[in-house]
Parts: C-alpha cells; sequence; structure tokens
C-alpha cells in the first residue's frame, strides 16, 4: 500500500554553512566595524548579540537571508527571549526539529476533515499517510502545501 511520512527536520550541517555564511556578511559590512555583534551556533540554536537593538534587527536579517540562500526554512527559527547582558542586547533562537504532537494532531485533523481517501497516523514524531492510490497521496501532500503552518514540512520515505 502507498505510503510517505510527514516530517519537520533541518539539517545541521545546512544550518552550520548558514551561520558561517552570516558571520562572513556581517564581516564585511562597514556598518558593523569595530562594533561588538556576533551570531554564535550552539547545539540547540542560535545566538544573535549586538550592542544596539536595532543592529540586532539587522543581524537577525542577515542570518534570515543567510538561512534562505542555504534552502533552510525560517520557520524553522523560533524566538525563545531576548536578554540585556551588559552592554549587549542578545536573542536567542531555538531550532524546531520533528512534528509537536499538538501539530501532528492538527495535521492528522486536516488531512481527515478533507475527507480524503487516506488515513494517517502519529508515529513519534512524524506522521505516516497511507492510501490505495498514489493520487489520493498526493492530493494530501498539496494540501499540506496550501495550508499555512508554523512548522516546515518536508515529505519523504514516499513508497509505491
Amino acid at each position: 500500500m502507498p505510503s510517505f511520512d510527514i516530517v519537520s527536520e533541518i539539517d545541521m550541517h545546512e544550518v552550520t554553512n548558514a551561520v558561517d555564511k552570516a558571520r562572513k556578511d556581517l564581516g564585511n559590512r562597514w556598518d558593523f566595524k569595530n562594533v561588538d555583534a556576533d551570531i554564535e551556533q550552539d547545539d540547540k540554536g542560535v545566538t544573535v548579540s549586538a550592542e544596539q537593538e536595532f543592529q540586532l534587527e539587522q543581524l537577525i536579517d542577515i542570518l534570515r537571508m543567510a538561512f534562505a540562500s542555504r534552502d533552510i526554512d525560517g520557520r524553522a527559527l523560533s524566538e525563545s527571549g531576548e536578554s540585556k547582558a551588559g552592554k549587549l542586547v542578545k536573542q536567542h533562537f531555538v531550532l524546531k526539529q520533528g512534528l509537536e504532537t499538538d501539530m501532528a494532531k492538527k495535521i492528522v485533523k486536516m488531512i481527515k476533515d478533507a475527507k480524503l481517501k487516506v488515513q494517517s497516523s502519529i508515529q513519534g514524531d512524524k506522521v505516516r499517510v497511507t492510501g490505495k492510490k498514489r493520487d489520493d497521496l498526493q492530493t494530501a501532500i498539496a494540501l499540506l502545501r496550501e495550508t499555512e503552518l508554523d512548522v516546515p514540512l518536508q515529505f519523504n520515505n514516499f513508497r509505491d
């Protein structure tokens, strides 16, 4: 029986490349010369720091553009709070990996409400969709691509 999985994953190697590109762009910007500003990556996310609030906003734009150039969805970055430490303003972004239970339930409900001839089930941090015809599965993928969810979705493990 044909099936596919709906997941929300980020290639961490691409994230590292995007952060490196953002750092390089930061070094090339003349308006950031002699300014204490930095973009740092850790296991769970990315931290952006600058001296002023408007500089922080510009750094976030640089980071988002670097993510877009590496084909990483900007919705994968989730703000986890801003802090002021000494003379620096910091913003930490958490990288969203996997589908949370609430989002998975929402996806299953959307598929059922569309009355497609497919079955969907939650399996850990992914949703498996099965159906008798390949066309039904492709209709389900088209439905999910049209909707605006706050997480990036990928469709993999497509089997006939």
